[in-house]
């Protein structure tokens, strides 16, 4: 598997722009600073959403797409199809182009969930290799890429891994 055409759309002057035309300000000139740019992505502030990645995974097996297309909020999928191929012909291990366009807040969210231990390995290392993709693109955006727990304190899974439960969750059950 690997990932190619990764590009980003939009444009962080874009992004300073409508977040100023939210607190009633004029569009501003140059590129924002870094630590602006940190700022509003910890913050996940919807001007964020301007800026997007589109790339495409290819020989990703059908069964890891299928996880990844299970993310629908801000992101856009588009998999090789079984057009001209009997519909029972292909397997979940089957291998598949799968193209992807996920705004900024859909690659947070969504790494949430895949950088999870828990997340299918392969499914794991499929989104590890897009962030390692993008990260000559955007690597702010890399640092606020994180794992549920790391962003919540706590792991919130079912079967949790045991990495980082806390007080927190401990006190959280003893409500219920």
């Amino acid at each position: 598997m690997e990932v190619i055409n990764v590009k980003r759309k939009g444009t962080w002057r874009e992004v300073a722009d409508a977040a100023r035309t939210t607190i009633g300000m004029e569009p501003g000139k140059g590129e924002p600073s870094d630590a602006w740019k940190t700022r509003i992505l910890l913050a996940e502030h919807s001007p964020i959403r301007k800026l997007s990645i589109t790339a495409t995974f290819i020989d990703l097996p059908y069964w890891v797409s299928v996880h990844l297309t299970r993310h629908k909020i801000g992101v856009e999928h588009w998999v090789k199809s079984q057009r001209g191929e009997g519909r029972g012909a292909l397997n979940q291990g089957e291998l598949v182009t799968h193209e992807i366009e996920a705004n900024y807040q859909a690659i947070i969210n969504i790494s949430r969930k895949r950088l999870c231990t828990k997340a299918a390995i392969e499914t794991h290392y499929a989104w590890i290799e897009f962030l390692a993709m993008i990260n000559d693109i955007e690597p702010l955006l890399l640092d606020v890429c994180v794992p549920e727990c790391i962003y919540r304190g706590f792991c919130p899974e079912f079967k949790s891994c045991g990495w980082l439960i806390d007080e927190f969750l401990e006190d959280y059950r003893s409500v219920k």
